[in-house]
C-alpha cells in the first residue's frame, strides 16, 4: 500500500454535536503529532452506504475506527466494514459501539454464529450484546488492563476511563470468544466484567467499550489511540 493511501476510515453514522464522535478526529491529531508525522485524513463510511457498495467504499484505508453512535442505519455494513479490516490485517480500532459489533462480526464470521445479535436491534439469535445491568452513560471508571502489552502502552496495570454506552458483552460468550482468539484484556475493576477487547496474530486490532478519544488532548494523546495511529503509518510508511 502507498502513502497516497494513508487515511483512517470511521465506520459509522454522523451525529450532531455526539462528543464521542466530534472527538475523533481531534485524537488522531493529537497521536500524530505525538508521533511526529502528519495526522492522516479521516474518512466517514456510512453504514448504509458500505452496505450498497460494499468494502470497496474503504478500500485504501490504513485503518478502520468503528465508531460510537448505535444503533446504526445498517448493521450489516457495519459488520463488512469490521470485517475487512480484520481480514485484511488493516488497523482496527472499535470504540463503544465499535466494541460491540466487533463482537458480532467475530461471533458471526469466526465462531460461525450466522444469528448472533445484538440486543440494541432486537430480533431472535444468540445474544452476545446485552443490555448492561447498570448504563455507563456518563461514567467515567477504572479499568484492570490485564493484556501486558496494553498496560505497558499505558504504563500502568490501570486506567481510569469515559463510557457512553448502555450496552456490552455477554458474560456467557466470554470464553468461547477468548478460545478463537478475541481475548479480554481489559476488565472493569470493579467486576471484572470486559471492557477491552484485542484479537491475536492481528497487526493492531483492539476494541475498548469505553471512548479513548473524549479524554485525549494535545498534552497528553490516549496511549491506545496513539498505538493505533502508530499502527497506521507503520503500513504505509512515515
Amino acid at each position: 500500500m502507498d502513502t497516497r493511501s494513508r487515511f483512517i476510515a470511521v465506520v459509522g453514522d454522523r451525529l450532531p454535536q455526539f462528543a464521542a464522535q466530534e472527538s475523533i478526529e481531534p485524537a488522531v491529531g493529537h497521536a500524530a503529532r505525538a508521533l511526529g508525522v502528519a495526522p492522516p485524513e479521516v474518512r466517514w463510511a456510512a453504514t448504509d452506504a458500505l452496505e450498497d457498495r460494499g468494502p470497496e467504499l474503504i478500500a485504501g484505508a490504513a485503518g478502520v475506527w468503528c465508531a460510537p453512535g448505535s444503533p446504526y442505519r445498517s448493521l450489516d455494513g457495519a459488520l463488512a466494514g469490521i470485517r475487512w479490516a480484520r481480514q485484511r490485517g488493516v488497523p482496527f480500532l472499535g470504540t463503544c459501539a465499535g466494541f460491540q459489533h466487533a463482537v458480532i462480526e467475530f461471533a458471526r464470521d469466526v465462531l460461525g454464529y450466522a444469528s448472533a445479535t445484538h440486543a440494541e436491534y432486537g430480533g431472535e439469535g444468540e445474544l452476545f450484546i446485552d443490555e448492561l445491568l447498570c448504563s455507563l452513560v456518563g461514567q467515567t471508571m477504572d479499568v484492570d488492563v490485564v493484556d501486558p502489552e496494553l498496560a505497558r502502552l499505558y504504563g500502568s496495570p490501570r486506567a481510569r476511563e469515559r463510557y457512553y454506552c448502555r450496552f456490552g458483552l455477554n458474560p456467557a460468550w466470554r470464553a468461547p470468544l477468548e478460545a478463537a482468539g478475541l481475548r479480554v484484556a481489559g476488565v472493569d475493576a470493579a467486576d471484572g466484567d470486559a471492557r477491552i477487547l484485542r484479537l491475536d496474530g492481528h497487526p493492531f486490532f483492539v476494541c475498548t467499550l469505553f471512548v479513548p478519544q473524549t479524554s485525549s488532548s494535545e498534552a497528553r494523546p490516549h496511549p491506545l489511540v496513539t498505538s493505533f495511529v502508530r499502527a497506521v503509518v507503520r503500513l504505509v510508511g512515515a
